[in-house]
């Protein structure tokens, strides 16, 4: 018996959400008796994969296959099927992300498993396996009951800490079984999103509004970021006119973000955007409209000009780094 956590890479890194799910993992596999077995599939280095061990992984399995580094969501979903069925896995954990979404409900189906999506808790073992998970886009939150022999669960990003406690772990190649079908589909073009810090990661995100009045105003925002050390995004409006490419657009209809700290500037704060930042531990809101609807959903709120406030805040953060 074991729980298994697949480790998502990006550009043969691990992300930062796949560390809080093995963090995840291996804590409730402490609660289970048993071990916290990971999955990483495609191109990574050995060091990389072995470094899992300080967050909790007894072992890492690897794909090493390089056509997963295409992240073929079917061949995936296989790969994770097969190392549950070899670790005779009780519950199998993913990060939260556009590829789990997808894989999830595959992974679910091969196993005949219960699936719940953005968990938020370790589970209630107590009566049962039960799950608290974040519903309405965050505005509220549900306990779920699974009764299936294996579970599945996608672990919501910031939902716990990655703290790196132990020692390096072993590395063994995994060769699961793939059928024709699960690369049946080839990637043509890859556009990335540009930024040091892209915005699914990003522990604290500086969005800007149409209160920056142009994009010749958007220094500011890339500063205090800077200063910061955060990601930038934006609202709708800014976007759909051009004064920021479109993967910075945060929102319902764009990136969804979980970020420690969201700071608004110049922006009203339209339930669309709402539904896409409402999930971040602190928000703090600028703008010089006191009526504003952010306000209304903000831990933290600035009545003021962006123009007069940004710059003071971007040199007070300069003064404590």
């Amino acid at each position: 018996m074991s729980v298994l956590i697949y480790a998502e890479g990006f550009e043969g890194k691990i992300k930062k959400s796949s560390l809080e799910a093995l963090a995840y993992g291996a804590a409730l596999a402490s609660k289970l008796n048993t071990s916290a077995i990971a999955l990483a599939t495609g191109t990574f280095q050995a060091s990389e994969l072995s470094a899992l061990g300080k967050y909790g992984a007894s072992k890492v399995l690897h794909v090493s296959d390089q056509r997963m580094d295409e992240t073929p969501v079917a061949a995936i979903a296989s790969a994770i099927a097969a190392a549950a069925n070899a670790g005779a896995a009780q519950v199998v954990i993913m990060p939260k992300s556009a590829l789990t979404d997808s894989a999830s409900s595959k992974v679910a189906v091969k196993l005949k498993a219960g699936v719940v999506n953005n968990v938020v808790e370790l589970p209630d073992l107590t009566s049962g396996f039960k799950v608290k998970r974040a519903i309405y886009t965050g505005k509220a939150f549900a306990v779920t009951e699974i009764n299936t022999p294996i579970k599945v669960l996608l672990l919501r990003k910031n939902a716990m800490n990655a703290i790196a406690n132990g020692n390096d772990c072993p590395v063994e190649a995994f060769q699961p079984s793939f059928e024709a079908t699960d690369f049946g589909l080839k990637r043509l073009k890859v556009e990335k999103a540009e930024g040091e810090i892209l915005l699914p990661e990003a522990e604290i995100v500086v969005s800007g509004g149409r209160g920056l009045k142009g994009p010749e105003n958007w220094h500011l925002i890339e500063s205090l970021a800077k200063a910061l050390h955060a990601g930038t995004g934006c609202s709708k409006p800014v976007s759909d006119m051009d004064w920021r490419p479109h993967h910075e657009h945060v929102g319902q209809t764009g990136v969804k973000v979980s970020p420690n700290l969201y700071i608004a500037v110049g922006i009203s704060g339209a339930i669309q955007h709402l539904a896409g930042v409402n999930s971040s531990k602190v928000i703090v809101v600028i703008n010089k409209d006191p009526e504003a609807p952010f306000f209304k959903a903000a831990d933290y709120g600035v009545v003021g000009d962006a123009f007069d406030v940004l710059p003071q805040l971007t040199e007070a953060v300069k003064a404590l780094n």
